[in-house]
This record gives C-alpha cells, structure tokens and sequence, in this order.
C-alpha cells in the first residue's frame, strides 16, 4: 500500500464518526462469522437475514459493507418480512376466499341435471330468490356441463303428454292343458287405468283393432298410442287407428323399455296374480283378470301417484274407527278400510 493510499484510509477514519465505524466493524464481523461457520460457500441463516434487515433500517450506509450477498438480495428479504408481517397482522381463521356452502353446491348442480337448457345467469336468479348470493364465476364452477345440445329426457316427454298418451301390448298365459291364450291391455298413462282389456286364443289384425274402438267410443280418442313392432298390429289395425285420429308411436326392436308402463303393468300382473292361480279357459282368465283391475283401480297404491291408486282413496283418519280388511283377488290381496 502506498503512503498516499495510507494518508487518505487514515484521514477517512478521521473524518467518519464514531457510530459509522462501529456500525461497519459489527457488519464487517458479522460477514467474517458466516465465513466462518460456513463450508465451500458461504451459507446465509435467517437470522443472517434477519440481521441485514434489521441493519438497513438503522445504518444508511449498509450497501458499502456488502461482501458476500448483494443488496437486491437484502431489499427481498426486507420485502418477504413485511409480507410475512401483514399476513401476521391480517391473520384470520381460513385463508383466501369463504368456502361454498355444500347445500349450494349440491343446488347448483341439481339446477343444471334437472334443466338442460339453463345457463349460468338462470341458475344464479333462481338462486338469488332462494337466498343464495352467488357469483357466476361460482355457478359456472359448480354447475354440471352437457356435452351434448341439450335434450328433454323419455320422462319429461312423457310427464308433458301423460293425458294424451295410451300405451297396448299382449301378453301370454298358459292354462291348465297347455293352451296359450293373449291377453291384450290399453292403458292410459295419466292415472296408470286399464281401460280396456280382452283375451283371445287367436288375435288377429282385425280383432287387435276393434279392441281400439270398443276402448274409445265416440271421441274419448286420445293423440298418442304407444306400441311395439309386433306383426299382430297390421295394416287394418293401422288404418283404423288412423281413421280414429291417432298417432302411432313404434317403439324400437327389441326395445320394451320405450313402452315402460306397459311392460310394467304385465309384470305387475304376472307376480301379483298369475303367478298364484292356474287359468282353466279364456273364461276363467277374464273373471281373474277382472277382478285383479278392480283391486288394481281402487285399492293398489303407486308410488309414481302419490301413494294413491289410479282411483284416488281418501285419506281416513284414526277417529273414523277401527281398521278392516277387505280381501281382493280371491284373497291374494286386501283392501283396508276404517269401520265406520
């Protein structure tokens, strides 16, 4: 070092005041301690950290002083202490946004399952006149989307034209000496009422047709009448039944779930019915069948009516008596009813 060199370090330690060496002799010891304790390259601690911080704030001339970090480097640590500061400060029980109730989620999407063409605004209106605030960014999230355009259900369709709408069909059933007799059922699907049924051991076009007629006289025609694609339903079935005014709806091959109440109603009355009875002749499968839709009309109860039967019962209440029993169906069922 030469003297001039020496001559301006000593007049600088002159003119600088005593706190400003001391601040750079504890920052000049502090850097030496994490050489110290520190392996191939020095590794700073957060209390380091800390350290540096806290001197920034004190010492205005910290950034001379700086050996081993740079001072960006103490300007990021400032900045995530005063993060971590008002984090602290602003403390609450959740973080971030309040959670979505469950019962408005689970709203949303029943919403959009039961009302396809709905969009995000619809929903968000229906649920601001229910009491649910939310915001259509919360809709949209929760909402249930549809790849398809949407498209009304088999039950929706149905439920919209129930009054409009019959459905027939045959089924078989055997007697006592192995002959096959087909019984033919027309029921409307409003009230689910048989209203109109015959058996015969050899139907044809012609008679399949009048049974439409003897079932709608005058013009108690209904619009629609559901059927499959049996060959029994030929072309004098068909132009009669146009002649009537109705239109046909064919079900698909192998398809009787598109004719769901009928087939429902058959199985109904094979396990309530014939499958306890064996049928002598087409005589005897009339009576029995005769009497199963007058327990079926005003006695059995449908979930899909409320719990009532296709003739609605009136509800009885305890003070009208005690409760009799009335046997149905030759005593395969029974009617209850309070004793007046």
């Amino acid at each position: 070092m030469s003297v001039f060199h020496m001559i301006v370090v000593l007049f600088r330690s002159l003119v600088r005041t005593q706190a400003d060496l001391a601040a750079e002799n504890l920052a000049l010891r502090q850097q030496l301690a994490v050489l110290n304790h520190s392996a191939k390259r020095p590794k700073l601690r957060k209390r380091d950290g800390i350290f540096w911080v806290w001197l920034s704030r004190l010492w205005p001339n910290w950034r001379n002083v700086l050996l081993i970090v740079q001072p960006d480097t103490v300007v990021g640590w400032h900045k995530q202490g005063f993060k971590l500061y008002w984090r602290w400060k602003s403390r609450h029980n959740t973080v971030g946004r309040p959670k979505i109730e469950a019962e408005i989620r689970k709203l949303i999407r029943r919403m959009s399952l039961e009302n396809p063409t709905w969009g995000v605004p619809r929903i968000q209106s229906e649920l601001a006149l229910l009491g649910h605030i939310v915001s259509e960014t919360t809709v949209n999230k929760y909402r249930v989307t549809h790849r398809k355009p949407p498209s009304q259900t088999w039950r929706t369709f149905l439920d919209n034209h129930l009054i409009d709408i019959v459905a027939i069909d045959f089924f078989t059933v055997p007697t006592a000496t192995f002959r096959v007799l087909f019984a033919f059922v027309v029921l409307k699907h409003d009230r689910r009422k048989v209203v109109h049924f015959n058996v015969t051991e050899h139907p044809t076009a012609q008679w399949t047709a009048q049974q439409i007629v003897e079932a709608f006289p005058y013009d108690t025609s209904p619009r629609f009448l559901i059927r499959d694609r049996d060959g029994i339903f030929g072309s004098d079935f068909q132009q009669r039944v146009m002649n009537m005014g109705i239109e046909e709806v064919v079900t698909a091959p192998r398809s009787p779930w598109q004719n769901p109440y009928a087939e429902r109603i058959i199985g109904s009355i094979r396990r309530e019915c014939l499958d306890h009875v064996i049928v002598l002749n087409e005589k005897h499968l009339k009576r029995i069948l005769s009497s199963y839709f007058d327990y079926y009309h005003e006695a059995r109860t449908h979930l899909s009516l409320d719990r009532n039967a296709p003739v609605a019962r009136e509800v009885e209440p305890p003070h009208r008596g005690e409760v009799i029993s009335i046997p149905q169906v030759g005593g395969l069922h029974h009617l209850y009813r309070r004793a007046a």
